[in-house]
């Protein structure tokens, strides 16, 4: 079976058992993601092999993690992209898809360098910078809010 196939067939067993799990660890869950703008004016999406469609990068707050270090340990991990500086926070949004205890803060980076391309992983299996009004097909609808809000002046929503 390929691997598309493979994960989603089991991409809704693995969500439930891990929301199952951090219900009972966490009260809340906070996450992290960025959208990181190149020199051209393109935004870098990430596919994990775990989760269909596009992402920005990002993903959990540890305990004891700043915002700001959870977003720096991700966006190297997912991308090789270290930051240049503080980016802004462009919003905290409720994530009610995920669970009803998830927000995401998203941040906008602009000022970062790359050392060479990412690395592939098991965890990120395709990986990209993306003009905003060409991105991937299989695009999240949140991920492309997100791109509309700070490329094309949409509304900012509460809500991921």
């Amino acid at each position: 079976m390929p691997m598309k196939e493979l994960r989603d067939a089991f991409e809704p067993a693995i969500r439930r058992f891990l929301h199952v799990y951090w219900r009972l660890a966490r009260g809340l869950t906070l996450g992290v993601r960025g959208i990181v703008v190149d020199g051209q004016g393109r935004v870098f999406l990430v596919r994990h092999s775990y989760v269909a469609g596009w992402h920005l990068p990002g993903g959990g707050v540890e305990a004891g993690e700043t915002l700001m270090t959870a977003l720096a340990r991700e966006l190297a991990e997912e991308g090789n992209i270290v930051l240049a500086e503080t980016p802004p926070l462009h919003g905290v949004f409720f994530n009610s898809r995920v669970s009803r205890r998830d927000h995401v803060a998203v941040f906008i980076v602009r000022a970062f360098h790359q050392d060479g391309p990412p690395q592939a992983t098991h965890e990120i299996v395709e990986h990209g910078f993306f003009h905003p009004n060409r991105l991937p097909d299989e695009t999240t609808p949140g991920t492309r809010r997100r791109i509309a809000e700070v490329f094309h002046g949409a509304p900012v929503a509460e809500r991921w």
